[in-house]
């Protein structure tokens, strides 16, 4: 019914007519129940033509340990985690989609070859996708400072770059999608200082006023991406990667920062809060009070769980303009606590929940919800999950418990529609 119902509206034109010559074919396709008026009839037909949308979000742990290497690893179709990857994002199909921790490059060769080499081919049985339409930029991650910004007395590594990393771009983010993306009207707040946020919960007396001068509130990039998903209609794309709460001290500045990373979002969606943010182009203010959006990424932040400091990820969760919504379960991440045991027995939060597949021994957390996606209160929630098969699923094996193998993070998919129906709501294999 979607491939229909989108059939639909790429046919309309400028006739006036065509909902009248199209109503019967529209009632015996089950699209629209018979109106009682012409008006009605083309209600129903610009209800039912906005198709649902599947959006999904994928730490994909394409990252490599030196610039250049995920475009040679990329370059031929034979790269066994890459093929993993795609194959998982065939089977699930999103029309838009997040990776985080893909590694950027200026030129953007590696996600051209990742489309063009593992995307656009068939793994397995599995049929490729295509994306007419992508983004990526540059990232704060491996950017040097020039300072000692972990304190350890010297200056230089990833512990003292604008966000962690090696090399300028590890660690980066693209979007694929099916829908045109308003390059016009991007907003990045890479280079949006973190004291420049009023409130901002800086670790007493870790940074000095130099390092502050220079250190970003985003340990990646923060963009908001308007998706044209219809005539007239935009939807807001708004993707990130905060830091983990973890790898620092008691100061926790890590924990702090994922904190108000998480918070800049929340800001954004408040008219009353936003007038501080200021983007790289120098443009004030946050999201229109009537936009609809669906916040992505690897946010680092379990509600019940792990480190995040001031339960960090409930800046979202209850935010007026998020939807409440159940969050994307899998059968695999219940299985996968109760085989690994350690550390997620004595977690509170149900492992059905959990995006990501972390270490379980000693002090370590367990596995976690990290990755969201929070669609607005103005979009219609048609289904979601989290791709994590179960151990006796024959999917399995493009996860297991092998984190190296594909990634340590399971892709997260919602459907959202703009209309009161939905079109769109089969759930993909390997949930």
């Amino acid at each position: 019914m979607r491939t229909a119902a989108t059939q639909i509206t790429k046919q309309e034109g400028g006739d006036a007519s065509r909902p009248l010559f199209l109503c019967a074919a529209l009632i015996a396709l089950g699209l629209i129940t018979e109106p009682a008026d012409a008006s009605a009839l083309q209600a129903q037909i610009a209800d039912r033509a906005a198709a649902t949308i599947r959006f999904a979000t994928y730490n994909a742990s394409l990252n490599r340990n030196s610039a250049g290497a995920l475009v040679r690893d990329l370059a031929t179709p034979d790269n066994a985690q890459a093929r993993r990857i795609a194959e998982v994002i065939q089977r699930v199909r999103p029309d838009v989609l997040l990776i985080n921790e893909f590694d950027h490059d200026d030129a953007g060769e590696a996600a051209r070859l990742f489309e063009q080499n593992y995307l656009g081919q068939p793994q397995r049985d599995a049929t490729p996708i295509r994306y007419p339409y992508r983004y990526s930029a540059p990232v704060n991650t491996g950017v040097p400072s020039v300072l000692d910004l972990d304190n350890d007395g010297r200056v230089g590594g990833g512990g003292d770059a604008l966000g962690f990393g090696q090399f300028p771009g590890q660690y980066g983010l693209v979007v694929y999608s099916r829908y045109p993306i308003d390059i016009a009207r991007v907003r990045s707040f890479r280079r949006f200082l973190w004291r420049d946020m009023p409130g901002a919960v800086l670790p007493p007396g870790w940074y000095t006023p130099a390092e502050l001068a220079v250190l970003p509130l985003s340990s990646k990039s923060h963009w908001d991406l308007p998706v044209t998903i219809g005539a007239g209609r935009t939807l807001h794309f708004l993707v990130s990667h905060p830091t983990p709460p973890a790898f620092d001290g008691p100061e926790d500045r890590n924990g702090r920062r994922n904190h108000d990373e998480i918070r800049l979002w929340a800001d954004y969606l408040t008219p009353a809060k936003s007038g501080y943010l200021r983007d790289d182009a120098g443009r004030r203010g946050g999201l229109p009070a009537r936009a609809s959006f669906v916040i992505a990424g690897d946010l680092n932040a379990d509600p019940l769980d792990g480190a995040s400091f001031n339960s960090a990820i409930r800046q979202l969760l209850v935010h007026p303009r998020v939807r409440a919504v159940p969050a994307p379960r899998s059968a695999g991440g219940a299985d996968a606590a109760a085989r690994q045991a350690g550390s997620n027995l004595a977690q509170r939060g149900d492992h059905a929940e959990d995006t990501a597949d972390f270490s379980d021994r000693g002090a370590s957390p367990g596995n976690l919800r990290a990755d969201y996606l929070l669609p607005s209160t103005s979009l219609q929630v048609c289904g979601s999950g989290v791709f994590w098969p179960a151990s006796d699923d024959s999917l399995f094996e493009l996860i297991n418990d092998d984190t190296a193998a594909s990634s340590d993070h399971r892709l997260v998919w919602i459907d959202v529609s703009t209309a009161s129906h939905c079109t769109r709501s089969a759930t993909p294999t390997g949930q």
